[in-house]
């Protein structure tokens, strides 16, 4: 590698890693504050309470997925307010905010608006990476669900939430492979 290309390539990493703290640390950072918002007393906001809480929202959706997992497999469940979800006359898994996975979800996402790849193709990638970290998150809890009610350990000892963060980056690193290799093969097109 010449010269000029070796300090183009030192710039383009320190841009990426620059791009890729940044958008984590304001999607990571800001999803605590919209918590913190949206939950009564401190800064609350009704406005934000009613209008922006895209965590509750989350939540609403992983007690719909582990709720769609159990009806297919003929098994009743309730959902309670407080966003707890239960076998009908069994336990049940409170979803508080360390179940939502906004660690991960802002992990993936600043890695893909880190790299260079048009809005369009980051925003596929960005929704179906999300989408899949969402769905290891139903099937996490819906395993939880299933083992408290019978009484079950988890497998070696390890708690349902570090399972799910081992798993979940799992996840990412595969996705990362397959998205370098999509970049990379945008980039060979335009060359």
């Amino acid at each position: 590698m010449n010269r000029k290309a070796e300090i183009i390539s030192k710039k383009g990493a320190v841009v990426f890693v620059i791009t890729f703290l940044a958008v984590f640390l304001f999607l990571y950072y800001g999803t605590l504050a919209m918590i913190g918002l949206a939950a009564p007393g401190g800064y609350y906001s009704p406005f934000i309470e009613q209008y922006l809480d895209y965590v509750s929202w989350i939540k609403q959706s992983l007690l719909w997925g582990v709720g769609t997992i159990f009806h297919l497999a003929g098994v009743n469940t309730q959902t309670e307010p407080g966003f707890l979800i239960r076998i009908v006359h069994q336990r049940g898994v409170y979803i508080a905010m360390d179940c939502v996975g906004y660690g991960v979800y802002s992990f993936w996402m600043a890695y893909v608006i880190a790299n260079r790849l048009n809005w369009k193709q980051k925003l596929a990638w960005i929704i179906g990476g999300v989408f899949a970290l969402w769905l290891i998150n139903v099937f996490r809890i819906a395993l939880f669900l299933r083992a408290i009610n019978r009484h079950s350990e988890m497998p070696l000892g390890i708690d349902h939430h570090t399972w799910f963060t081992i798993i979940a980056y799992c996840a990412i690193f595969i996705l990362m492979y397959f998205f370098n290799k999509s970049a990379d093969k945008h980039h060979d097109h335009q060359a």
